[in-house]
């Protein structure tokens, strides 16, 4: 089955385009709602920029994690999650996650449940939803908590733009 939505997925070194996110905390009645943009590169990393309600930054490579709070370390499995969903390496997830889904047309579904104790603690499920990209992602925590993030005006540029260069070369080798 991961083979099969494998091969359905747009496999590009860039994949770019916006995202809207909502955070339901168990303590708020309303979600919390953010927009920005996104890029993953598959050698360097993401670009998560928020844009609204409060602008922010964060830069995810396999090994680190850079936001407006300073640097630090991540665990292996973290680091892999972004580039596997963003990059369409599904088969790299089976590495940290329990997988069950369906490959249907013409969308698929795909739920994680974490094997890393660390994360554990942290998520209970990610579902992954999709077609020839992926169109969204639910992180349901522990918690109780649950944040929905769905994936729009996604496209594949050749190259980066010098500020995502930028951005890129701010997180350590």
């Amino acid at each position: 089955m991961l083979a099969e939505i494998s091969a359905r997925l747009v496999k590009t070194p860039i994949t770019q385009g916006s995202f809207q996110q909502e955070k339901r905390l168990k303590v708020l009645r309303k979600p919390l709602i953010s927009t920005g943009t996104f890029t993953y590169h598959q050698s360097k990393g993401v670009i998560w920029k928020t844009l609204t309600p409060i602008p922010s930054l964060l830069l995810v490579n396999e090994s680190h994690l850079l936001t407006g709070q300073g640097e630090q370390a991540v665990p292996a499995a973290f680091g892999k999650v972004f580039k596997a969903m963003l990059g369409g390496d599904l088969k790299q997830l089976t590495e940290g996650f329990l997988i069950t889904g369906e490959n249907k047309k013409p969308s698929w579904q795909l739920q994680l449940k974490p094997k890393d104790e660390f994360l554990q603690k942290i998520i209970s499920t990610i579902l992954l939803t999709g077609d020839t990209e992926l169109r969204a992602l639910e992180i349901q925590e522990v918690t109780g908590n649950l944040t929905r993030i769905s994936f729009t005006q996604v496209t594949h540029p050749v190259n980066i733009l010098p500020e995502q260069e930028a951005d890129f070369e701010r997180l350590s080798p």
